[in-house]
């Protein structure tokens, strides 16, 4: 009856906080066409506290997406265009002498702002890729010998390009570990793609101004934690990762000459979270299966490694995923 009772409350609170995700929603609308999904996702990375690397083509408004949602809170954003003569100095500061005062100063550099867009973070090296998905993991830098932290909500929204290969630099899979989702982007619909044709041929994007206040995304996080996740609903996370690790186990032999690595541990946690937050858009204080399913794609994309013999076949990560979805006994 107790839990009965706490999670009613939960979801009156939930219902308290709509007018938030409708805020966030309506000023998305009013400059990216369609792409719900890519919207749902920043939402769902925001409110756990994580963070996205958004995969797609140019022109999908990935970095327009980003800027926007920047734009409705009344918070630092910064952006860092990734290039190949990038420094780690350059993303995170550096020390630098005053000849006034004698002494070294600490100039902090632009990692240090609620929201990051990572622009193109495959364009940069390993030693910059490693320094902010350092500063992404411990929520802190270090320059010289002090130690700061970063401001909160701390949010790094880095986009990346499939198609060039040349002068990039792809992300190694105990870096890319560390991003909540990976969203892959498609192409819009033939009517949404008219009415950006419009919108821009008439100059009608409208500006944004800040709407929601960073206190309350904090608050909202914090709901978030509270949201019940039942022991079955944890198993099933668990069967969902172990699967990647142990296909033959759960009926899945087609796949253990497919999958060379399975999710980590991170993988499991990230699922949980992701879960969570779907089921907060949703409206509910508590996790059902289709959340930890809408999600499993994005938290799972990123952390399988394929062999060979998967890329001969044109086997992606997504395949595998929905395989096991289909093979994993839902609670």
């Amino acid at each position: 009856m107790e839990e009965t009772l706490n999670i009613r409350e939960l979801n009156d609170l939930i219902a308290s906080k709509a007018g938030f995700l409708s805020l966030i929603r309506s000023g998305m609308d009013r400059r990216i066409v369609g792409q719900k999904h890519l919207i749902d996702s920043l939402l769902i990375a925001l409110l756990c506290n994580g963070h996205v690397l958004l995969e797609g083509v140019p022109g999908l408004a990935k970095t327009l997406a980003i800027k926007t949602l920047a734009n409705l809170v009344s918070a630092k954003y910064s952006r860092i265009q990734f290039t190949p003569d990038l420094l780690p100095a350059d993303v995170i500061g550096t020390l630098i002498y005053s000849v006034k005062k004698e002494t070294f100063e600490v100039k902090k550099g632009p990692v240090f702002a609620n929201f990051v867009l990572a622009d193109e973070i495959n364009r940069a090296p390993a030693k910059v890729q490693s320094a902010l998905l350092e500063a992404m993991q411990e929520r802190q830098v270090t320059i010289g010998d002090e130690t700061f932290a970063l401001p909160e909500p701390f949010l790094v929204m880095a986009t990346q390009n499939p198609i060039e290969q040349e002068g990039t630099y792809p992300l190694p899979e105990a870096q890319v570990d560390r991003f909540l989702l990976k969203v892959v982007i498609g192409y819009p619909s033939k009517e949404e793609e008219k009415i950006i044709i419009r919108q821009n041929i008439k100059g009608e994007l409208e500006p944004v101004k800040p709407m929601i206040d960073p206190k309350e995304i904090l608050e909202v996080q914090k709901i978030v934690e509270k949201i019940y996740i039942d022991e079955k609903i944890e198993n099933y996370i668990v069967d969902i990762v172990f699967a990647t690790r142990q296909p033959s186990k759960f009926g899945l032999t087609d796949l253990q000459s497919i999958i060379s690595f399975g999710a980590s541990p991170r993988a499991s946690i990230s699922l949980a979270k992701a879960s969570r937050a779907y089921a907060f858009l949703q409206g509910r204080g508590y996790v059902i299966p289709e959340d930890v399913r809408s999600v499993c794609h994005d938290v799972l994309r990123h952390r399988i490694g394929l062999t060979y013999e998967a890329e001969a076949n044109n086997i992606s990560t997504d395949d595998v995923i929905t395989d096991i979805l289909d093979k994993v006994v839902v609670p």
